[in-house]
């Protein structure tokens, strides 16, 4: 599932591309991609994308009528495993996976396009919904904190005295939003702690510690356009390298990019997790 790197990279990627178009039609190739607002369509057709931002593991762009600035409505894409965006010429069919057609009207120097929703696993979904409706989706309201610009003591807070392992609240969208496994184990190795160790065994200095490191992951997994590993593309059909830097995702089994001890794995919050049990040993 992309995480927050990689669906900032697809916001930062496709803004440049569909950012003031105007949307002359809609087409929905699978019903149950359109999660919510098949009756606002008819609102959307021949109104603009004014913005294309990022919230958590969310894609949203905002789009207003005419030449209106404050927006209206709000098309939330949730990619999920193998969802993609990508912009194609006008007169482009729509592939075996593709799911939802946005048709854009030519304007300022640039053609007619087409903006397809593609997901091959079906996993994927756009919601559309008027701001209200966005600030009342229980999905939206339950999101924790953007881990970057989050300060170590909300942080802190956040975790407070639960036993739960740090991995499995990392992985928590109510705690902290966007992290997902691979951040998740970069991070707690980098920080020197074990993913299973409980969140109230964790003093204040290894909590800043950790925060410091999921920011630096996720600033450097950003700069390097995110980690493809199987499906992940950005929204001009380009790879992520960030995998190249892992140091312990997907490493299980190999030698620990630090000490040399075989990296050693363990299922935690029902995913698999690596972890070098001499670099992150549990406290006693």
């Amino acid at each position: 599932m992309p995480e927050l790197p990689e669906v900032e990279t697809i916001a930062r990627t496709l803004r440049p591309q569909v950012e003031g178009r105007v949307i002359n039609a809609i087409h929905v190739l699978l019903p149950k991609t359109l999660a919510a607002g098949e009756n606002l369509l008819p609102q959307i057709r021949h109104a603009a994308i004014r913005g294309v931002r990022r919230r958590a593991k969310l894609l949203l762009m905002d789009i207003a009528p005419g030449n209106v600035d404050v927006p209206s409505h709000v098309m939330a894409f949730h990619l999920k495993m193998t969802g993609k965006l990508f912009v194609h010429d006008a007169g482009t069919q729509p592939g075996k996976h593709t799911r939802m057609i946005f048709d854009l009207e030519p304007g300022d120097g640039v053609p007619a396009a087409r903006l397809f929703f593609d997901d091959a696993r079906t996993f994927g979904y756009c919601r559309i919904m008027r701001p209200e409706g966005l600030a009342a989706w229980p999905f939206w309201t339950n999101l924790g904190p953007e881990p970057l610009t989050l300060d170590p003591e909300t942080f802190s807070r956040a975790l407070g005295k639960r036993k739960a392992s740090i991995k499995s609240l990392l992985l928590d969208q109510t705690v902290i939003a966007g992290i997902g496994n691979i951040y998740a184990d970069e991070a707690c190795f980098r920080s020197g702690i074990h993913p299973g160790v409980g969140a109230d065994r964790l003093s204040g200095k290894q909590r800043a510690r950790l925060l410091e490191n999921v920011r630096a992951v996720l600033r450097e997994s950003i700069a390097e356009c995110g980690s493809s590993i199987r499906d992940y593309r950005d929204a001009n059909g380009d790879a992520g390298a960030f995998q190249n830097l892992f140091r312990v995702y997907g490493r299980g089994g190999r030698p620990c990019t630090v000490c040399g001890t075989t990296l050693e794995k363990t299922v935690i919050a029902a995913r698999t997790t690596v972890f070098c049990p001499r670099c992150q040993q549990r406290p006693s």
